[in-house]
């Protein structure tokens, strides 16, 4: 499993224009070592697109969801103090020097990971420009767009949420000046918003989102309840270890000032084991975890099985058995 995703993730260095970086309106590359990631089960059945019920408008949105069918209630893990971190700094999303030139320079080693995982359970061609022709998937916490940009880029239906408001407006101009990312259809609300239209999507994500809300427990349940029966789910987080709270906090914010000090509550980190038990509880089962390594030689990452750090983690969601 190793050697194939490792031969996999060079291949498309190789191939991929958008992984190399030639193209400005995609991201730098960072996949240049050996990528070694961690299978914890091979064995699930990749179905074919899931068909995706009817979405909600820009108008139902704006009206509250009136006469939309309710659903089990889910507690709200919307954190303020986080939401007014990240509405301060909004309009920086797409400096490259700015608060998020960090998650710049990971996207490619995300979306490198990303589209292994998802084609190789939906059974896609990794090779293909736009290997995810067909499939939804919402990117949870969406921030300015810069992952929503390239999957579309591959060809999929894309979603993105995120509860501050200036974030979807910067996100929504950016996507518009390029007609590969203009269709991304951006939604200002929470995720146990979304989960009362009944909407259901082939890939839920949500990256360096989960140690910023309130419950990571109630987070989960919502993303459960977007996924379809046989769909996947790709959660990234920063471990509460020792070595992340010196290079993810002290470093990062302190000495390198690559992020505003207080953007991270070590105690608000997750484990690996954490968020695989809180996973399995809302009925999806981790299949592949990977860790991200941060090399200051060159200013790239790459995947590792360290997931001491930062780690990222793919999982589908059980399908109910029948009666």
């Amino acid at each position: 499993m190793t050697g194939a995703s490792l031969r996999l993730c060079r291949s498309l260095l190789q191939r991929c224009p958008c992984l190399r970086g030639t193209n400005p309106n995609c991201l730098t590359p960072a996949l240049t070592s050996s990528i070694m990631t961690r299978s914890l089960s091979d064995s699930a059945a990749p179905p074919a697109a899931i068909q995706n019920p009817e979405a909600v408008t820009k108008q139902s949105v704006s009206q509250g969801y009136g006469g939309i069918a309710d659903t089990p209630r889910l507690r709200s893990s919307l954190n303020d103090t986080e939401v007014a971190k990240f509405a301060a700094i909004a309009e920086t999303w797409w400096d490259f020097e700015g608060p998020f030139k960090p998650l710049h320079l990971m996207n490619p080693t995300r979306v490198s990971f990303i589209r292994s995982a998802l084609c190789r359970y939906f059974r896609r061609d990794p090779y293909s420009s736009r290997p995810f022709e067909g499939l939804k998937i919402i990117d949870v916490g969406c921030g300015g767009g810069i992952l929503c940009e390239p999957l579309a880029r591959m060809g999929a239906c894309v979603t993105g949420i995120d509860v501050v408001e200036k974030n979807i407006n910067v996100a929504q101009v950016h996507a518009g000046l390029d007609p590969l990312t203009s269709s991304i259809e951006y939604i200002c609300m929470t995720a146990e918003q979304l989960v009362r239209s009944n909407r259901k999507f082939d890939a839920v994500l949500a990256l360096e989102v989960i140690e910023h809300v309130v419950d990571p427990s109630d987070f989960v349940e919502s993303l459960s309840a977007l996924v379809a029966p046989g769909g996947s789910t790709v959660i990234s987080t920063i471990n509460r270890s020792l070595r992340a709270y010196a290079a993810a906090i002290v470093a990062a914010e302190y000495l390198l000032n690559w992020l505003p000090r207080g953007t991270h509550q070590w105690s608000k980190f997750l484990t690996p084991e954490e968020l695989v038990l809180i996973l399995q509880r809302a009925s999806i089962l981790v299949e592949e975890m990977a860790g991200f390594v941060y090399n200051p030689l060159t200013g790239e990452w790459s995947l590792s099985d360290d997931t001491s750090v930062n780690f990222i983690a793919f999982g589908t969601k059980e399908i109910p058995p029948t009666m």
